[in-house]
């Protein structure tokens, strides 16, 4: 399996969970997982999975201990552009992110402006990851959140 393969098929697994959400008039459904330099998945967490304000960064990253060696050389992805800014919560994604060594960050979907400006990427990509969106699985990543309006093809 080329990189690339396996970073379509981690970043499908992340479009799986993001339906796993309850549908919210306030946030994205998005899905996350965290997998270590051999591609073997590590973490896995999705929106409002253990609470009604948790992004799905936040999910996966709390599965984890912050010191965890293989997160030096992991891959965070996520089927929606980690946020830098929130309104329900004072630290983003993208600052959580950053709070680790991980250092790239794969998403389908760059955050529509709908709730708060789109700055993740840009954010983490000025702070030193690399960051990679894959285009073509942005309209399966916006399937989760059809009941959205920036969420409809």
């Amino acid at each position: 399996m080329t990189a690339g393969d396996l970073d379509r098929a981690l970043l499908r697994r992340a479009i799986e969970l993001s339906h796993r959400c309850p549908p919210s008039t306030t946030a994205f459904s998005v899905g996350c997982v965290i997998a270590d330099r051999d591609g073997t998945v590590i973490a896995e967490g999705h929106s409002r999975r253990d609470d009604p304000h948790d992004h799905a960064e936040e999910t996966a990253l709390k599965a984890l201990s912050p010191d965890d060696p293989r997160l030096a050389e992991a891959t965070l992805y996520s089927s929606l552009e980690p946020c830098g800014h929130r309104a329900s919560r004072p630290r983003p994604c993208a600052a959580l992110i950053l709070e680790t060594p991980i250092p790239r960050i794969v998403y389908a979907w760059g955050e529509p402006p709908v709730f708060v400006p789109a700055s993740g990427a840009k954010h983490l990509t000025d702070s030193g990851r690399s960051v990679v969106q894959v285009p073509e699985l942005a309209e399966e990543a916006r399937e989760a959140n059809a009941h959205l309006p920036e969420g409809r093809p």
